[in-house]
């Protein structure tokens, strides 16, 4: 990861990480305060995938107390970012 994380990244990095969840249409027509989770429906194990692939991919721990700051695209990038 580089040295800071940018929204764009941080947002690229989202969209990648729901791939298999919703259709890229889908995906590109989340609002930015949707909750996520709801949006795609995303069962415990899913939002857990979610999380998995959007830690590997920036390289930014997420644990299990940071879950709630997931929840939008808005709140996902501010996180990110902010670990970034």
């Amino acid at each position: 990861m580089t040295d800071s994380l940018t929204r764009e990244r941080a947002g690229t990095a989202i969209r990648t990480a729901l791939r298999g969840f919703a259709t890229d249409a889908e995906v590109a027509a989340l609002k930015s305060d949707e909750n996520i989770r709801e949006a795609f429906e995303l069962d415990s194990l899913d939002f857990l995938t979610f999380v998995e692939r959007l830690s590997t991919d920036l390289g930014v721990r997420i644990d299990e107390d940071d879950y709630r700051a997931l929840s939008t695209m808005d709140s996902t990038v501010a996180f990110l970012t902010a670990r970034g």
